[in-house]
């Protein structure tokens, strides 16, 4: 053994200019070359590669790698071949290559030439390369990626189950499994469906002690978020990871118009384009990729100083996996994830139309997911118990970096309650999973409690004083407290640990920290929705420019809200604009509107911000995409052609009502537009005086407030239109 320790130490520093190994990686290597079966669990950025480079390169024979993605396996045979003479070092055989370029693989593992063989799974199904394989010297198989045989590991693979029966085939090998992300449940699967139960097992921690974990609320106004985040990390690399094509595009785009340097990254992009964008990331020409989850893995950039989710993920192994691509080089890592309560329900919807069995596993990781955005305890230490590690969250490395430990939330104690909670799992016979013992302890029947008879016992309903929310925040911490555990084979069902049993004979205290609650526009530091309809966070300034709107409203003859609306007042005592071109970029203000009325009241806001010592946020102001841009000058120009509005909308292919609210817009950032003629054919001349007199005199011009004063006399369109009339002539 010991000759085997120097030889690997003179290869490692010989192939990968290494004097040491990192972790367990010796002791799994030794055990690999010593033909025993052997499965690794490591962190991403803890070296799992090498585990299997190495052997590949000192044995007899070639490797056979499987792997998941085109793109992770054409990285590792670059990196292979830039440590070799021989460009046949290491090849790819997946359905990306031609017949020429086929036969010189063959010929290259034929010669002796090829040490490590990197296939996609499927590959491995065809009868071809299983015969040709099985004819050739074969030094060991590894397995990247194992967690793709699980139905509970986070990317599932179907074509994974059936290597087992296909590695046979190619003869009796030493097998390694390796994964960055395993919970015990998926561990259990990989080894049973690898069948190599007997493996020696090599388990890292999974603590990464230098990532910040944040979770903060999805507001509407994410993206301003975002590119304030960014600003910080300026020239630095960064992923923001979204679930859809769709947004993936709308961010990088927007984020392209905010001056920085960003791609999108996703499978609807071709090959070639994908390519580029993930080398301009590698070569630093860009600093962002805005991606699915199609990107990342097996990119080795080891200086990525953020990942942002803008969508939670579907389970808390993809979170795990998609935040460790931060920080690899143990440098500053920062990990922020958006939560709404919304976007699981999407997800819900979209396990909806799965198979049953799919679709409890679907939702059982989703409640994992909800339970860590939602806990107020050190996420670090919720995460490391998920994956079936104690953690420290005094003393233990990386203990103040998250969001919950650094800004801590109430605690109370709930001995009382933790020992009740214990009873009702132990009378229950262990049987049921979180939501049936909650249901339980509130009193609140459904079909399995009945088929049960525990509707019918003395406890049923004990803690119905105290919210469901409560016993399920309680519930989470008592797990991690390892009071209560899931079981692996029933997956969810709650059973007592020792340590519970003896907690109900013995109570002791139990401090419990309430959960957060992510409500919608929580955030009110930032504009909660498109109309800036948010808080105003400066209620002094505010009652200031309602004061100066109503003062300038009446020195020109026109109602307040003319002059300014309600969302752009809130906006600017959130921006405090201090001059002109600052005011165009306030919600609902256009440059012909700043020039207008803009001027007394930059001077207001100047004056206060002076007065008040206050810190203006310059980078609230994030421009827009102008997505819409296109559009609102094709009305204009159209409605200068006295064009019909209906005509209009069915050429763009929108409806009539969003084609009101496109000319709203229009009028109310300070713009003309001219609709006269199709008023015309709606009204007639004594019909319009009469609203346009109704809107000179109004306190607002809310629609609502209209419809109630002519009771029935006009309709919601009409009186829309008339409005944008009124604002075009009166306010523009």
């Amino acid at each position: 053994m010991k000759v085997i320790k120097i030889d690997l130490l003179k290869s490692l520093k010989k192939y990968f200019g290494f004097n040491k190994f990192k972790g367990l990686q010796q002791y799994a290597i030794e055990s690999l070359m010593s033909g025993k079966n052997t499965f690794v669990v490591m962190p991403t950025g803890g070296g799992k590669s090498l585990i299997y480079q190495l052997p590949a390169l000192i044995q007899e024979g070639t490797a056979i790698v499987v792997s998941p993605l085109i793109a992770l396996m054409k990285n590792q045979v670059d990196a292979m071949r830039g440590i070799s003479t021989e460009y046949g070092i290491a090849h790819v055989l997946n359905s990306s290559l031609n017949k020429g370029e086929i036969a010189r693989v063959k010929s290259d593992i034929e010669s002796g030439i090829t040490k490590l063989l990197y296939v996609a799974p499927e590959s491995l199904t065809k009868d071809e390369y299983v015969e040709f394989l099985k004819r050739q010297k074969i030094s060991f198989i590894a397995i990247d990626e194992a967690h793709c045989i699980s139905e509970w590991g986070h990317d599932f693979r179907p074509e994974y189950r059936n290597l087992k029966n296909i590695i046979k085939k190619i003869g009796d090998l030493p097998i390694v499994g390796l994964t960055a992300t395993a919970t015990e449940k998926v561990q259990e699967d990989i080894l049973k469906n690898l069948g190599i139960t007997n493996a020696d097992t090599f388990k890292a921690s999974f603590n990464r002690a230098n990532l910040f974990y944040d979770i903060r609320p999805k507001t509407k106004d994410v993206q301003k978020d975002i590119i304030r985040f960014i600003r910080n990390y300026q020239g630095k690399s960064g992923i923001i990871y979204c679930l859809s094509r769709k947004k993936v595009e709308e961010i990088a785009q927007i984020l392209q118009v905010n001056g920085v340097k960003a791609v999108p990254y996703h499978a609807g992009l071709d090959a070639k384009t994908r390519a580029r964008h993930q080398d301009m990331f590698l070569m630093e020409d860009i600093d962002v990729v805005v991606a699915t989850i199609a990107f990342g893995m097996g990119i080795d950039k080891p200086d990525v100083r953020f990942v942002i989710h803008h969508d939670i993920p579907k389970s808390l192994e993809s979170y795990y996996q998609e935040t460790g691509r931060a920080g690899r080089d143990g440098g500053e890592g920062y990990c922020l994830s958006y939560y709404a309560y919304k976007d699981i329900e999407k997800l819900e919807k979209f396990l909806s139309n799965k198979p049953v069995a799919e679709q409890e596993i679907g939702n059982a990781l989703l409640q994992e997911v909800v339970a860590y955005a939602e806990t107020s305890i050190s996420r670090r230490k919720f995460l490391l118990h998920y994956f079936g590690e104690e953690f420290d969250e005094i003393n233990g490395e990386g203990a103040d970096m998250d969001d919950n430990v650094r800004n801590p939330k109430k605690k109370s104690e709930a001995k009382d309650d933790v020992k009740i909670l214990l009873e009702v799992v132990n009378k229950t016979k262990e049987e049921y999973r979180s939501k049936e013992i909650i249901n339980t302890l509130i009193g609140k029947e459904n079909a399995l409690l009945i088929s049960h008879k525990t509707n019918k016992q003395e406890f049923f309903g004990i803690g119905k004083a105290i919210t469901d929310k409560h016993w399920m925040a309680l519930i989470r911490q008592v797990l991690v407290a390892n009071y209560l555990s899931k079981e692996i084979e029933q997956y969810g069902v709650l059973k007592l640990t020792a340590k519970g049993l003896d907690f109900i004979e013995n109570p002791v205290s139990f401090m419990m920290t309430e959960d957060h609650t992510y409500e919608e526009g929580s955030d009110t530091n930032i504009i909660t929705n498109a109309k800036g309809s948010g808080v105003a966070t400066d209620e002094k300034l505010m009652s200031m420019l309602k004061d100066l709107r109503k003062s300038v409203g009446k020195k020109l003859g026109v109602p307040p809200f003319v002059v300014f609306q309600d969302p752009s007042l809130e906006d600017m005592t959130l921006k405090y604009p201090i001059e002109i071109k600052e005011m165009a970029n306030i919600h609902g203000v256009g440059d012909g509107k700043a020039k207008k009325y803009g001027k007394a009241f930059i001077e207001l806001i100047a004056k206060y911000v002076e007065e008040n010592d206050i810190m203006r946020p310059d980078d609230l102001i994030v421009k827009s995409t102008g997505v819409n841009s296109g559009l609102k000058l094709y009305i204009i120009q159209n409605t200068d052609k006295k064009i019909q509005l209906i005509d209009l909308a069915k050429a763009k292919g929108i409806e009539m009502e969003e084609l009101i609210k496109l000319m709203e817009r229009i009028v109310y950032s300070g713009t003309k537009i001219n609709i006269n003629y199709c008023i015309d054919d709606l009204l007639d001349e004594d019909q319009q005086e009469e609203i346009f007199e109704y809107f000179m005199e109004a306190e607002n011009d809310k629609i609502q407030l209209a419809l109630d004063e002519f009771n029935g006399g006009y309709d919601e369109e009409e009186l829309r239109l008339m409005r944008i009339k009124f604002i075009s002539e009166v306010a523009n």
